[in-house]
């Protein structure tokens, strides 16, 4: 077994064109297999626990997912995130394309994977007007779809100040009537308007665990390609920026959901450093891989090592093979 806890694939999609650092143009076949014997590697080294992670536009996603079943298993499907990588619109084209895929795999399956990645934080806001002392909180409501609900969670309920109220259409109270007054008793209900509102539940900050991470990752969130190009541009004011590089934020956000510091991170497809930067940032190790000496010499080294100064680590080490 290996002892990859993540690996980041983001490919040449086989878009049939030529870029500055890299060609873009093989036949399906060809590039299917190249992808096969990669994938077919990284299910030798990844860890039990881990998950693989294959960003890739509408070029070849469609046929590359089918190739993940085949290698995988489909039930290692975890689930298929789009990024907007752009927010400006293209004309050229009968559509102006502004996302990618990464689809992700667990060969765990989606529910033990669950149980070990790292949900988003969470930055609502908590409050303590009551000075509870189990400390700052925020309330939710205490009624939910009434689809697979008992009978014990349909019934009147009375307030502090005497009011009765009935679960909202459709809905039914999210507890039974004898639990609701532990909840009560206990201090974790809050009665608004005085006392005569509905009841929700006082949710503790110290209770919240991380966010389930949706399936659609904005720009406003993450970055796009045009804010990436900017920042490589900065860093290299005298170079050509890649054509497609990813930002730095992205790849904050897909090491931190599946990697604990510690843990290793590989990245086939090393380009300008920006998986290893973000890994090396955040106290995980990795490993990249780029064909292009020319190009971890003029962009990934001058990074990583100004990631490593930043956030010291074991050391950083270049073999060619």
């Amino acid at each position: 077994m290996g002892s990859v806890k993540l690996c980041y694939l983001d490919p040449p999609y086989n878009t049939g064109e030529r870029f500055r650092h890299y060609d873009d143009r093989k036949s399906t076949g060809e590039w299917l297999a190249n992808l096969r014997a990669n994938l077919e590697l990284t299910k030798r080294v990844l860890a039990p626990d881990g998950s693989i992670w294959l960003h890739l536009d509408d070029s070849e996603q469609h046929r590359a997912r089918c190739m993940l079943d085949d290698v995988f298993g489909s039930e290692a499907f975890v689930a298929t995130v789009i990024w907007q990588k752009r927010t400006t619109r293209d004309n050229r084209k009968a559509f102006s394309s502004m996302h990618d895929y990464i689809h992700v795999y667990a060969p765990a399956g989606p529910k033990a994977w669950k149980k070990v990645r790292n949900g988003l934080p969470d930055k609502g806001a908590f409050s303590n007007p009551d000075c509870d002392p189990r400390g700052p909180w925020r309330s939710v409501p205490m009624n939910v779809q009434a689809g697979h609900a008992t009978a014990s969670q349909f019934y009147t309920l009375t307030t502090p100040t005497g009011d009765r109220h009935d679960p909202p259409p459709g809905r039914c109270w999210t507890y039974t009537a004898r639990r609701l007054a532990e909840l009560d008793a206990d201090g974790r209900v809050y009665w608004p308007r005085g006392g005569s509102g509905k009841p929700r539940l006082k949710r503790y900050q110290s209770e919240v665990e991380g966010l389930a991470p949706f399936t659609i990752w904005p720009a406003d969130e993450v970055g796009d390609t045009g804010g990436a190009k900017r920042t490589l541009l900065a860093e290299f004011p005298d170079r050509h920026p890649f054509d497609t590089p990813k930002p730095l934020a992205l790849m904050e956000r897909i090491v931190a959901i599946a990697t604990d510091p510690g843990d290793t991170v590989l990245d086939y497809y090393l380009g300008s450093g920006t998986t290893a930067v973000a890994a090396q940032r955040s106290g995980r190790r990795w490993v990249g891989i780029e064909q292009s000496a020319q190009t971890v010499e003029q962009f990934a080294l001058p990074r990583i090592r100004a990631a490593w100064e930043s956030a010291p680590g074991t050391g950083v080490g270049v073999a060619r093979l």
